[in-house]
């Protein structure tokens, strides 16, 4: 299992709300595998360099650089830290605290010095679930399943799962016939696989409680219809892996997921490439930065797609949204399409990060594309 934090929406907000002398955002790749954490650690050690020598421009901010060093220098040294990682870890710091995410996807080292932190990274793993989970769900048998893009899937262990629905109702069967009050019979065995299936979802729900990767259910009816009457877990994919999971691995358990899933993030980005082409006829859609800034600036994005690859080096004004655009000094910008998404996420507009060829089309290489609540 992935060791994964992905910030929930809430913390994304406090995040960016954020606004100190210094902020610092690493972003780096690691690996689950603790046998390789010392690349990771050394790769933290260069960003982190990088990012001070970015910070030591006024002899008056020495002190707070070096309690910065300091606190980055304690992340670096935590054995216990580095032996629990996934894809990707992203290290936002000021000299006061330190906040780290371990996600799910693959991300390039990077470092990003200004008063606030750069959190356009992190939209991938908020956005869109790099895993899933597969439940193969039978009268025999009931097991959790993890599915990664990169990786083996791994079965999860989840405590209080029955052994079988025979186990969760306390029968030698739940098919057999004989009168036992009024479970006999179809009825009965209905209402005894309801029961297990009731027990199987009250066991996942500590296991899958603030994750929002998918659930795809692998099971045959009726015991697929019996669970997705009671269930609550909320992510769980419309779509069935319609057959016995007994004597499925876990890796063909994945491949026949990976196809659903894959289902799902193109249906999503349709439906918001197909929304802003309505919203555009209304003139209630842009594809222009400076636009979508003052928007964004005012509380008028109503859903926005941004290119998490882009980098637009400068600032946007707090009052009004005008873009200043420039390198200037490295700790005095920021990325603007980031704080573009930052402002939109916070007026409480969905926000998306994709790759450039996921944005609706248009000549060149626009880095984002939003809908507005009103014409603007």
């Amino acid at each position: 299992m992935l060791y994964v934090d992905i910030p929930t929406l809430a913390e994304f907000r406090a995040l960016a709300e954020k606004r100190a002398d210094i902020c610092v955002s690493l972003y780096l790749p690691t690996s689950p595998l603790p046998q390789e954490s010392a690349a990771a650690r050394t790769e933290l050690r260069n960003l982190t360099g990088t990012a001070l020598a970015q910070s030591t421009d006024a002899a008056s901010r020495r002190g707070r650089v070096e309690s910065l060093r300091d606190a980055l220098s304690d992340l670096e040294s935590d054995d216990e830290f580095w032996r629990f990682q996934a894809r990707s870890l992203a290290v936002l710091a000021t000299p006061d605290d330190v906040h780290t995410f371990r996600l799910p996807n693959r991300l390039n080292a990077s470092v990003e010095v200004a008063d606030r932190f750069y959190l356009k990274p992190l939209l991938r793993a908020i956005t869109f679930p790099h895993e899933a989970f597969v439940l193969a769900l039978s009268a025999n048998a009931v097991r959790l399943v993890e599915v990664f893009a990169d990786l083996p899937a791994q079965s999860v262990a989840v405590a209080g799962l029955p052994d079988s629905a025979a186990d969760a109702v306390g029968r030698a069967s739940v098919t057999e016939r004989s009168p036992r009050g009024r479970l006999q019979g179809t009825e009965g065995q209905k209402v005894l696989l309801t029961q297990y299936a009731r027990q199987v979802d009250a066991a996942l729900r500590p296991v899958l409680v603030g994750r929002h990767a998918p659930v795809i259910l692998a099971a045959l009816q009726p015991l697929a219809s019996l669970f997705r009457g009671i269930t609550s877990i909320p992510s769980l994919a419309p779509e069935t892996i319609e057959v016995s999971p007994d004597r499925l691995s876990g890796a063909e358990l994945a491949a026949r997921a990976r196809p659903i899933l894959d289902g799902l993030y193109a249906r999503e980005l349709q439906l918001l490439r197909d929304q802003f082409e309505q919203r555009r006829a209304q003139g209630r859609a842009t594809r222009d930065v400076a636009e979508a800034a003052r928007a964004a600036t005012f509380g008028a994005i109503e859903a926005l797609l941004v290119d998490i690859d882009a980098y637009v080096p400068g600032t946007v004004d707090e009052l009004d949204g005008r873009i200043v655009e420039g390198e200037g000094r490295p700790e005095q910008t920021y990325g603007v399409v980031d704080e573009i998404a930052k402002r939109a996420l916070l007026s409480g507009a969905r926000v998306l990060g994709v790759r450039l060829t996921d944005l609706p089309a248009e000549p060149g290489a626009v880095p984002l594309a939003a809908t507005l609540r009103y014409p603007f």
